[in-house]
């Protein structure tokens, strides 16, 4: 029996542009198929979850959902986000413990209670935000107590490059604050360096399920000391299409200011970040730092920061010693007593750094001192203002933007452009796509010199209405760090958020077999 080769190799194409990822075995061949060349294809599907915003009555919450235009591509395609909620039981599965002899008023009454619930779960199934049009954003409001975490796909031509941006004011409270983020992939492995299980804090760990199966996870923390000891970390079930928020430091019974919270799942995927609250400071979501290596970036320190307090942990059986290095406006400096961290394996280190920016933005770096290349993650904690004025965000250790990275939801002020350019000088291209209610794009372009950081006010698009999306590509030279920071006045209150960008993952390389797939007959 023979079968086509087409079909197979039109299958892992199919993979690959869905997960990114395709070998392809070919028999009496040990390994995968030397790929004759790489093409590149836009992905077909992509995955977004969204944390639940805030209990608060106080709070107001803003979706902002994009993707990037495209030349061409599938015409057709969906990007919806939805609320999250667990999946109805097994309908064939008695309710209450009652048998089919129950009483005709209790029957009655459990009739009503399930069109009542039908009904709400109908309005829930709706889509929370919806796009219609590439290049062009759009947002979704709510100031519901309690709203729920959000589960969403975008398929076809909405999927390459597609996010959404999740921002919550806080006017006042114990979570006073601007709390940004950017919806996450979900994923298996996180690591969140800069939470704490301290007095002054309430930091919660939100795991989300997007799948259709139960997912079992796994969450470890690290202190000064080393692994904080938990008998109630392991085995957390998260439900099918359920979100999952853990206060951390009932995890423990250990209170430390500095902790590094590890999340991983033993079957199934989620989403996952932290939301932090400090007493008298503020609260944001910390999201987690890029996987554990030599070199890690923090981009996109606010000119006027009052205090930076960098948080790193090695998580391999190796200590790491790093150099700590600031990439200023003009060129890259050592903050004075702090030019290097020792990080024992497994042990989360801090230092601050103080108002190491001294009225200039910056970024930062750290480097292996040794050659040894320990892998590390790392976290900023960043606080503007003083006093009864401070407020409160993190900046987790980034990739670079690669071919294309984007952020949503910029106002009309308050927005900044942080970009750094680690190694050699890049130029890149910065889109301020059209407004959520209006407005034409518009596009600029940067060079970035090597060893700084360039802090840049975004171009707004023309007759802006709304918000807008800014997307970042490089076009040459080295690699680009870039964070956003939107700044809100509230109550007399620079409130603030910054988020990092990541390359979008838009598109996937896709190998050229060479080969004739046929199967021979037996």
């Amino acid at each position: 029996m023979k079968s086509t080769p087409l079909s197979l190799m039109a299958g892992v194409v199919a993979l690959a542009a869905v997960t990114g990822f395709a070998a392809l075995a070919v028999p009496g061949d040990d390994g995968a198929t030397e790929a004759k060349a790489a093409a590149r294809l836009p992905v077909e599907r992509s995955s977004l979850l969204c944390p639940a915003p805030s209990t608060s009555d106080l709070a107001e919450t803003t979706y902002t959902s994009f993707t990037p235009a495209a030349k061409d591509g599938p015409k057709d395609g969906t990007a919806e986000l939805k609320a999250a909620e667990a999946l109805p039981a097994d309908e064939d599965e008695p309710a209450d413990g009652k048998t089919g002899d129950a009483d005709d008023k209790a029957d009655a009454d459990d009739k009503k209670k399930t069109d009542a619930d039908d009904k709400e779960k109908a309005a829930d199934s709706k889509p929370v935000v919806s796009l219609k049009d590439l290049g062009k954003p759009v947002t979704a409001e709510t100031s519901k107590s309690g709203a729920p975490a959000l589960v969403g796909t975008a398929t076809d031509r909405f999927a390459p490059g597609w996010t959404t941006q999740q921002t919550t004011t806080a006017a006042a409270g114990g979570a006073r604050g601007l709390l940004g983020v950017s919806c996450t992939a979900p994923d298996t492995d996180f690591w969140f360096p800069g939470a704490s299980t301290g007095a002054s804090r309430q930091d919660y760990v939100h795991l989300t399920n997007p799948d259709d199966t139960a997912a079992v996870a796994d969450i470890e923390l690290y202190g000064a000391e080393g692994p904080l000891k938990s008998d109630v970390g392991e085995g957390i079930t998260v439900p099918a299409r359920s979100s999952v928020p853990l206060l951390i430091s009932t995890l423990t019974g250990e209170a430390a200011e500095n902790v590094t919270v590890h999340v991983t799942t033993r079957s199934g995927r989620v989403g996952a970040v932290v939301s932090a609250a400090e007493d008298e400071v503020g609260s944001d979501w910390l999201a987690a730092s890029a996987d554990p290596a030599g070199t890690q970036i923090l981009p996109g320190i606010p000119a006027d920061a009052t205090s930076v307090r960098l948080v790193a942990f090695a998580p391999g059986e190796d200590d790491a010693d790093v150099k700590v290095q600031l990439l200023g406006k003009n060129g890259t400096f050592s903050p004075a007593g702090n030019d290097t961290l020792h990080i024992k394996s497994q042990m989360t280190a801090s230092v601050d750094l103080k108002n190491v920016t001294r009225g200039e933005p910056g970024s930062l770096r750290l480097t292996p001192t040794d050659g040894s290349r320990t892998p590390v993650v790392a976290a900023l904690r960043v606080v503007r203002g003083t006093g009864a004025k401070q407020e409160v965000a993190f900046i987790p250790a980034t990739g670079p933007v690669g071919e294309r990275a984007t952020v949503a939801d910029n106002r009309a002020k308050g927005s900044v452009l942080s970009l750094t350019a680690p190694g050699k000088t890049a130029k890149v291209k910065v889109t301020a796509s059209a407004g959520s209610e209006g407005g034409e794009a518009a596009v600029k372009t940067y060079t970035v010199k090597g060893g700084t950081t360039l802090e840049v006010t975004p171009e707004a698009p023309a007759g802006l209405k709304g918000g807008y999306a800014l997307t970042v590509e490089t076009e040459s030279g080295g690699p680009v760090h870039a964070a956003r920071t939107l700044t809100i006045p509230e109550g007399g209150i620079d409130m603030f958020t910054v988020q990092t960008l990541q390359d979008d993952g838009g598109t996937v390389e896709v190998p050229e077999a060479e080969q004739d797939l046929s199967v021979l007959d037996d």
